[in-house]
């Protein structure tokens, strides 16, 4: 920090409006200081010189402030110099799950599962693309003209996209989705009603028994969410792989291996993608293979793996439902180009994945789970689908958020076998057909007895 504040008045007047002191301060505190040689200084002696900087740039401008309000201002500059600007205040807040930006001077948050509009802004659009700059640079990647769209995280494991003008018509364009920082449990999902101790009981013994599990699900439905939390049942001692386009798993395990796709350069080189992970991982001796999320031909690799003795490996994938989940991956595998008939693409699919895991963002903001169905077979060319459990929604409460209850399907799962073959016994009466309420015992009438024989479920 080796230049020296010019405290000069000049043209700059005491104003009223409190966003111009920021600026004049924030520039002049920008010119004042060496950037590179700042960044190297610890943060608390880095926080005293710049708020000593601050007091006497204060003193040119001629206007007092309070000491909370000297305070926050000197915060609001740390920020914009050192963090990512106005970012850095709604990324304090750990009941902010998404941040939206629609250009400089538009930032929606979700909060506590609502969408409401900020009072936080960029001063303008090159604002904000230093801001997006700083990210990608972060990560090793870049966004410019030339690579127009990023896709990266933050330090916390938040997921960024960003894709800026001219693609973006209103200013540069910004989503963040934010994970808690503290991690989800299958318990702490069932104590907020997003599944029933029946369903966290059968999904844990469906991890540590190995099953091939596909959680399915719409944008910001907790998907990811949901495959962290069952990574947490994962046996000790076995070695798991991830594979992600941008890194946003937090796997509760020790031993695991994390691998990142890269991007093409300018000259076009030097792309790897999800494919060529997925590949190489297989020759790195995984336990279990977990890909963040499908996309395209990495299906095809993703069944080859989980057939060929990489069983307990999970992944997520786009789709409305179980049933379209099945779909899904027809079309995603079919973009491999190996041209093969569905046929054979439906009996890799029913030989490689025991259940599907559906997960909603129900109307008001609820996340659930609404469907855990398993696949049974293929009976023709179709693949045989049978739901274990399954969430029915009834209609809306007086804040508008959607209410309903879990059902357990009164079918005995196939899987049940495998399950005590590896140890984990779960007594038939957890599938009894009948509604499920968190925590409560079934009455009688819906504990009655009423099973539905393997594969004999909905096609």
């Amino acid at each position: 920090m080796s230049q020296t504040p010019n405290t000069s008045s000049g043209d700059a007047k005491p104003s009223p409006d409190g966003g111009d002191l920021r600026t004049r301060i924030h520039r002049r505190l920008l010119e004042s200081i060496d950037l590179n040689q700042a960044r190297q200084l610890p943060q608390e002696q880095l926080r005293k010189e710049c708020a000593q900087r601050v007091e006497t740039l204060l003193h040119g401008e001629g206007k007092p402030l309070t000491a909370a309000e000297k305070e926050r201002l000197i915060t609001q500059v740390m920020d914009d110099i050192f963090g990512l600007g106005p970012l850095e205040d709604i990324l304090r807040d750990p009941d902010i799950s998404d941040i939206l930006i629609n250009g400089p001077k538009q930032i929606y948050v979700e909060k506590k599962g609502r969408l409401q509009l900020s009072e936080i802004n960029f001063r303008d659009n090159d604002h904000l693309l230093t801001v997006i700059q700083r990210i990608a640079s972060g990560v090793g990647r870049r966004v410019d003209e030339s690579t127009p769209m990023l896709d990266a995280r933050l330090k916390d494991g938040s997921r960024v996209n960003a894709i800026i003008s001219p693609l973006a018509l209103d200013g540069h364009s910004v989503s963040i989705r934010r994970f808690g920082n503290i991690p989800f449990t299958l318990e702490k999902l069932m104590e907020v009603g997003a599944m029933t101790p029946e369903m966290q009981k059968f999904l844990q013994a469906a991890v540590a028994s190995r099953l091939n599990i596909i959680i399915s699900g719409g944008t910001g439905s907790g998907k990811t969410t949901l495959l962290n939390c069952m990574s947490r049942c994962i046996p000790e001692g076995e070695r798991v792989l991830t594979i992600e386009d941008a890194a946003e798993l937090r796997l509760q395990r020790d031993h695991v291996v994390r691998l990142e796709t890269r991007p093409a350069n300018v000259e076009g080189k030097g792309l790897i993608t999800q494919r060529d992970l997925v590949k190489n991982a297989l020759r790195m001796r995984p336990d279990r293979v977990v890909i963040g999320e499908l996309r395209g031909g990495e299906a095809l690799d993703m069944l080859q793996a989980m057939n060929t003795g990489h069983d307990g490996s999970m992944t997520t994938l786009h789709s409305n439902g179980t049933r379209d989940t099945i779909r899904r991956l027809e079309s995603m595998v079919s973009m491999a180009g190996l041209d093969f008939p569905i046929s054979t693409i439906r009996q890799q699919i029913s030989s490689a994945v025991q259940l599907l895991v559906h997960a909603d963002r129900l109307t008001g903001g609820r996340r659930k789970v609404t469907a855990v169905s398993e696949i049974t077979g293929m009976e023709s060319d179709v693949v045989l689908l049978q739901d274990v459990f399954r969430f029915v929604q009834t209609g809306l409460d007086e804040e508008g958020n959607a209410q309903g209850y879990h059902e357990a399907c009164g079918v005995r799962p196939k899987v049940l076998e495998q399950m005590r073959a590896e140890g984990h016994e779960l007594p038939d009466e957890l599938f009894h057909k009948g509604k499920l309420e968190n925590g409560k015992p079934r009455t009688s009438a819906t504990a009655q007895i009423r099973m539905v024989r393997p594969g004999k479920g909905a096609a």
